[in-house]
């Protein structure tokens, strides 16, 4: 999915979803930054949204990073290649690590090797509730995502929890060697990506950081972010491409 700008452009903002989401849930904020001048585009992840593949199995991040970074560049290299080129980080509610309100119970969580290798596609990952339910406040956006047909009320399969799990641990060893500006947003409340990770993420990698304490208080926020940073990349001092995740 891609949208691009009628005004001037300030900068190019690419959209990454989370697991079991997909791109169309962005169409609202993607049509709102296209109307203050951004060009705009989104991936659906393998087995996401519109895109082949078994619904929701990611055993391996490799070719989901590959994918995004191809469609990026390619997207920059059709739409935006005039504009300055630096990478910025915008974190929605970023799994850099699974709640312990929402990992399996202990020593279940230890035994998901054994039984991935077995069956790896395997719906039975003992989750402490499911992703679409728990991840939104408003009853009407709960009641939409499980009307959705694109989005899963299944339970992780075995490889995929396996490497989502695995990935959460190598990224929260990494956080030292994060070196683009972030703009950090992320729930309090939320049971399936751990907020405190996300505290820890600000403490060893950071720039800025913003609470989720009120939904226009932050989408504004974003907005003015990312304004700034495109007008100082216009006027010569970097910061011309974002991507949020």
């Amino acid at each position: 999915m891609d949208t691009t700008s009628t005004n001037q452009d300030h900068g190019t903002v690419a959209m990454v979803h989370g697991f079991t989401g997909e791109s169309s849930w962005f169409v609202q904020l993607l049509f709102t930054l296209q109307n203050l001048g951004f060009i705009t585009c989104a991936i659906d992840h393998q087995g996401h949204g519109f895109s082949d593949g078994l619904q929701c199995h990611i055993p391996d991040i490799n070719p989901v990073v590959d994918d995004c970074i191809n469609y990026f560049d390619l997207f920059r290299a059709q739409h935006s290649q005039s504009l300055p080129y630096h990478g910025l980080g915008l974190f929605l509610g970023a799994m850099c690590g699974i709640s312990p309100k929402f990992k399996p119970p202990w020593p279940l969580e230890h035994f998901l090797s054994v039984v991935a290798w077995v069956v790896p596609t395997w719906q039975v990952v003992p989750t402490r509730g499911s992703i679409p339910l728990v991840s939104f406040k408003e009853e009407w956006k709960r009641k939409l995502t499980v009307a959705s047909p694109r989005h899963s009320q299944a339970r992780p399969r075995e490889a995929t929890a396996l490497e989502l799990l695995r990935v959460c641990r190598e990224v929260q060893e990494r956080f030292g060697e994060i070196e683009v500006q972030l703009l950090i947003i992320h729930g309090g409340d939320d049971v399936v990506c751990d907020p405190a990770c996300a505290e820890e993420l600000y403490k060893k990698a950071a720039r800025e950081s913003q609470e989720d304490v009120d939904v226009d208080l932050v989408f504004n926020c974003v907005i003015e972010w990312l304004r700034e940073r495109a007008e100082r990349a216009a006027a010569g001092g970097g910061d011309g491409e974002s991507s949020v995740a």
